[in-house]
């Protein structure tokens, strides 16, 4: 587009640009919010951050080879310029995404940049373009991962890297896509009620997939029922043309079929079968809980073998097949294409056996009281699995936003860990909530060192380093606010001295 263009889509107006350069110079490249990942004929985002602002960049951007940049204020280089406005709550605002926008220039940056991304969503659809969109409390990144793999063979495929799901990492996805793209698979968050339909205007789902409805982001919501409200955004934007695919082993997910007028896709393990149009049935764990099932659709069924690990993946697995029968794959290509799917995005159920026979399932990205227990389950299977004497070890950190419901739902993880007969249980952090995972294990029968709090992820790091002998598994998750990504990139990287021991 030219930067003419650019202006007119997003109400803006150029700043150190000729009349003929506004013709002449054309965005060709990728749009970045990041200065050092800019390309030849880019478009910059100048967006404010925590320690910098992006229009001090801009500069520094055109010289990488930005055509222009996207900006609330001139900044000296060819830029489009929009007015700063106040950062809204709700309803697709931008309060929660820019924590450091306080004269509106983030705001606005981002509002143009939705405006960009929903004109080119619609050339692209208008030209054949199909859009995927998902939504559930939790496994949105990993079902992503998946549905990008089993359409991976039906065409050129676009989804985000990691979670880039929100008001920033959403349009940012859409302006991936060319003419030359078959699908895009987006992620859909929210913080506030409208955040999901704010998203699906940029870019309007064909496709709709809720995988479930849990506590996460409970402290920003308030109840479980305005989480449900809220992710039904998502049917409801589905036009009547399109089909919604829904997990139906969840009770609140399945309720959404009255909030659609398009056509319903039901899928699951546990709903009856009579119901469901896509299922699994015989699921089996390998020792690396890896999952492996029996695929029914359409009449037809197939044995299907799960690269990536825990029992919960089964459900996402489902979501997936559902999007690529739709999209006109056969069960067996289905199959093919879940079985050669490993993890993609990092932290985010990883994982690895080192040398030395200790096995680090690296979860660290998120947590919430769902993910939490299936993170658990998949670490005291794989220690079951190991020779005998090997033991578990859960490195658990705080998990976020979880309002009323902290103390509550910290203190059921502890217990959950005693429960399951975890060998030892690290509290990473101090605060009320790790507390309350400490103190609900010791309440459920933890005894002497078997549920140890550690001050941060180096005294955890440190422990570790002293105790794991081979055979070990170890699950480090966290909420990514509780920084144990690098702990479990360190644990993956190193080995034990001498015999482990």
């Amino acid at each position: 587009m030219s930067l003419r263009r650019i202006a007119e889509i997003v109400g803006g107006r150029l700043a150190d640009v000729s009349a003929d350069e506004a013709d002449r110079l054309r965005v060709t490249g990728t749009v970045e919010f990041d200065s050092r990942a800019v390309t030849a004929g880019g478009l910059f985002l100048a967006l404010p951050g925590a320690r910098s602002d992006g229009h001090d960049f801009a500069a520094t951007a055109v010289a990488s080879g930005a055509v222009a940049v996207l900006a609330a204020r001139p900044v000296g280089v060819p830029a489009v310029v929009v007015d700063p406005v106040a950062p809204q709550h709700g309803a697709g605002g931008t309060a929660g995404v820019l924590e450091h926008d306080a004269d509106g220039s983030g705001a606005a940056v981002l509002a143009a940049l939705a405006r960009l991304a929903a004109a080119v969503a619609a050339e692209l659809v208008a030209g054949g373009l199909t859009i995927v969109g998902i939504t559930g409390s939790s496994g949105k990144t990993s079902t992503k991962d998946l549905i990008a793999a089993v359409l991976a063979p039906l065409g050129e495929v676009i989804a985000p890297p990691g979670s880039f799901n929100n008001e920033l990492g959403h349009p940012w996805t859409v302006l991936r896509a060319t003419e030359s793209t078959d699908y895009l698979v987006l992620e859909m968050s929210a913080r506030h009620p409208g955040n999901i339909a704010a998203l699906a205007r940029i870019a309007p789902p064909s496709i709709g997939a809720v995988l479930n409805v849990g506590t996460a982001h409970l402290g920003e919501f308030g109840s479980r029922e305005a989480i449900a409200a809220t992710k039904s955004e998502l049917p409801q934007a589905v036009p009547q043309s399109g089909v919604v695919i829904l997990n139906a082993d969840d009770p609140v997910v399945a309720a959404m079929a009255d909030k659609t007028a398009a056509r319903v896709v039901r899928v699951g393990r546990s709903a009856d079968a009579r119901t469901l149009d896509v299922r699994a049935d015989g699921v089996t764990l390998d020792p690396l809980a890896r999952p492996a099932f029996t695929l029914h659709a359409g009449g037809e069924q197939v044995p299907v073998t799960l690269a990536v690990h825990g029992d919960h993946q089964v459900s996402n697995a489902l979501v997936a097949a559902a999007v690529a029968l739709e999209c006109g794959a056969t069960l067996t290509q289905v199959a093919g294409a879940l079985a050669a799917a490993g993890p993609v995005s990092r932290h985010r159920m990883q994982v690895s056996t080192r040398s030395d026979g200790v096995t680090v399932i690296n979860d660290a990205y998120n947590a919430n009281p769902d993910s939490m227990t299936a993170g658990l389950k998949a670490l005291a299977w794989m220690s079951r699995q190991n020779p005998e004497g090997s033991r578990s070890f859960a490195v658990l950190g705080e998990m976020a936003e979880l309002g009323e419901d902290t103390i509550t739902e910290h203190d059921r993880i502890g217990r959950l860990a005693v429960r399951l007969d975890v060998s030892r249980l690290v509290v990473v952090g101090s605060g009320r909530p790790m507390s309350a995972m400490l103190h609900g294990a010791v309440m459920e029968g933890s005894w002497g060192s078997e549920a140890t709090p550690v001050a941060d992820a180096d005294a955890a790091l440190a422990l570790l380093r002293d105790e794991l002998r081979p055979g070990d598994v170890v699950l480090v998750k966290a909420s990514n606010s509780a920084g144990l990504g690098a702990l479990a990139d360190a644990l993956v990287s190193e080995q034990l001295p001498g015999d482990g021991r």
